[in-house]
């Protein structure tokens, strides 16, 4: 024979103790979530310095091969330099990529052609304080 109160009334959490967690899993939240999203930037950044230094590597040796520069990006790939243009990560696209123009010849005064260097589309600063479009 059992005395003291039914089974049921046993059985759950109090509405206290449900706060109580409640509260303490916000407070964990609110601590890791910012860390979460800062590593997030930075891997978003890490990998644009990433793909933009492929692409100048492929650049390079494009120039090193032919003795000109390439006139898109798409010839790149093309002549298989480079698998394929990279996606930008800060723009989620591979087509904002901005090609640079070789400096203007002096003696010409006439901008030479092809791609240079290439920058990201992206607008925005970085976590050093540098516009994207300056990498």
């Amino acid at each position: 024979m059992r005395l003291g109160r039914p089974r049921a009334a046993l059985a759950g959490f109090t509405l206290i103790e449900l706060l109580v967690v409640m509260a303490i899993v916000a407070t964990l939240l609110s601590i890791a979530a910012p860390r979460y999203f800062d590593h997030l930037e930075r891997a978003r950044e890490a990998s644009v310095k990433q793909s933009l230094a492929v692409m100048r590597d492929a650049i390079d040796k494009f120039k090193g091969d032919t003795g000109s520069y390439p006139r898109t990006l798409q010839e790149l790939t093309d002549k298989r330099y480079l698998r394929s243009i990279p996606v930008d990560p800060l723009t989620d696209r591979s087509d904002t990529w901005v090609e640079m123009p070789p400096p203007t010849r002096l003696e010409s005064l006439e901008p030479a052609g092809g791609v240079w260097d290439v920058r990201s589309g992206a607008e925005g600063v970085g976590r050093d304080g540098t516009d994207y479009a300056s990498w």
